[in-house]
């Protein structure tokens, strides 16, 4: 009706340019954004929204690009205050392999609750710094703490405990009896289906398959099922663990986790770098979701991403946390990923553009929100309002002819201006809304010297 007022809706971000990462692959020019609910209202003209809504706050979009939140579909939270630390050691000791055993494991077991709490939070604060406006965590010590830091920052996650009951060289506070790992990860999917606000959930966790029972993975399984909660494992990660599988019970470890009825869409299977081919089909005919860490999985094999994605597999990517190779930067990470892939499966067979930049950006938005199973990833109607926008004026997007090619292959995390999670601007221009990040600075400051002289102690 053209006399009818103006629609009161939330927040209207007005004048950006729009990357929606939908079917269509939509973008628009000089577009406006309007949120009700936490959820996307309409989409449309600039000029239009002017006169079609009344917002309650209103958010300049001018020079900025519009774009979903990434989604960090594979990382750990309880690793965060690792930065770096693994590669100092390196240099002055050497390290011992496997890394996650003898240095991950340890040090997320040594960790207190406050010590959690601020990793968690400096964690969450660089995620969103740099655009990531949801995360997986792989599974990690008092996630209960994980979860109200993200609650404090504002940021989307599935939260995880890390999940052992079985191995040599595991520290007693991470060693779990199989009935009180069941127990422990039930109870925490249970209690988040409440306290998480519709922004915190909790997934169910196995570690990996050499330090968790068979009788433990089968129970998991079911107990995913019934949930209907995703289970988070690491799977196909390296050759040690296909060695172990295959010397204990005579399969590959996807073919193992199927024969113990753990193959599903719940599965959520973090790096899958060393599928055979039979093990590609399980994945693909049982819809698994899939996470590819493409800073470091490459050092390890050939990941077939790009298989996965034209199979249909639910993949999005993941940093696998600040100790791997440092960066939570989701847009490097799609960047390495797709120079990884034009490598392996394009420039071997002379198909110069086998996979572009919009094609890796886009499985860190739609394909993360597809893995989790969230309504989020994409700009649409309805759609949960999780969106970032980034600065569009600096020399190095300019000049801006597409907006897509612009976010996909020239911009970078610190290009994120503003974060916007399920409705709430949780960054503007760079500040944090609610996070208080000089206390957070301040603790670190005070925290970190004494937790590594610790965690030296430990491993030395």
């Amino acid at each position: 009706m053209e006399n009818a007022p103006p629609r009161a809706v939330d927040l209207l971000v007005e004048g950006c340019d729009v990357v929606a990462f939908d079917r269509a692959d939509t973008t628009l020019r000089d577009a406006a954004i309007a949120i009700e609910g936490g959820a996307i209202a309409w989409i449309g003209p600039a000029a239009e929204a002017r006169t079609r809504f009344a917002p309650r706050e209103r958010l300049d979009g001018r020079d900025r690009i519009a774009m979903p939140g990434l989604v960090d579909a594979h990382m750990h939270t309880g690793q965060q205050l690792l930065r770096g630390k693994i590669f100092e050691l390196s240099r002055r000791t050497g390290i011992r392999n496997p890394i996650w055993k003898n240095y991950y494991i340890p040090f997320e077991g040594m960790l207190d609750e406050e010590e959690v709490r601020l990793s968690a939070l400096l964690c969450y604060a660089d995620l969103l710094s740099n655009g990531t406006t949801c995360f997986a965590e792989a599974g990690g010590p008092r996630p209960d703490i994980m979860g109200e830091a993200a609650l404090e920052a504002g940021i989307r996650g599935v939260i995880a405990l890390s999940t052992v009951d079985m191995g040599n060289g595991i520290p007693p506070s991470m060693m779990l009896s199989t009935d009180e790992a069941l127990r422990r990860n039930v109870d925490l999917v249970e209690r988040w289906k409440q306290k998480g606000q519709g922004l915190v959930t909790a997934a169910l966790s196995l570690r990996q398959i050499m330090v968790c029972t068979t009788d433990l993975i089968r129970m998991m399984a079911e107990e995913a099922r019934r949930l209907g909660a995703m289970l988070h494992t690491h799977l196909c990660e390296g050759s040690y663990e296909i060695d172990f599988a295959l010397e204990r019970f005579g399969k590959r470890p996807a073919e193992y986790l199927d024969s113990l009825g753990c193959i599903g869409p719940f599965l959520h299977a973090a790096h899958a770098i060393m599928l055979s081919q039979h093990e590609m089909d399980l994945l693909v005919d049982n819809d698994v979701s899939v996470a590819h860490c493409a800073f470091n999985n490459y050092a390890i094999g050939h990941p077939r991403v790009l298989e996965m994605l034209h199979k249909g597999v639910r993949l999005g990517l993941g940093t696998d946390g600040a100790a791997a190779l440092g960066t939570m930067d989701m847009f490097q990470v799609a960047r390495c990923g797709r120079i990884a892939q034009q490598c392996i499966t394009g420039t071997s067979w002379h198909e110069r553009f086998a996979v572009s930049g919009e094609m890796m950006l886009r499985a860190t938005c739609a394909g993360g929100g597809r893995a989790m199973g969230l309504d989020i990833g994409t700009l649409e109607v309805g759609r949960r309002a999780d969106i970032i926008l980034l600065r569009a004026d600096d020399p190095d997007h300019q000049p801006l002819y597409d907006p897509m090619f612009a976010a996909a292959n020239t911009a970078v995390g610190r290009d994120v201006r503003t974060a916007i999670v399920d409705g709430r601007v949780v960054m503007k221009e760079r500040e944090f809304t609610a996070l208080d990040t000089e206390r957070v600075a301040a603790l670190l400051r005070e925290r970190h010297p004494g937790l590594m002289h610790r965690f030296e102690t430990e491993v030395a």
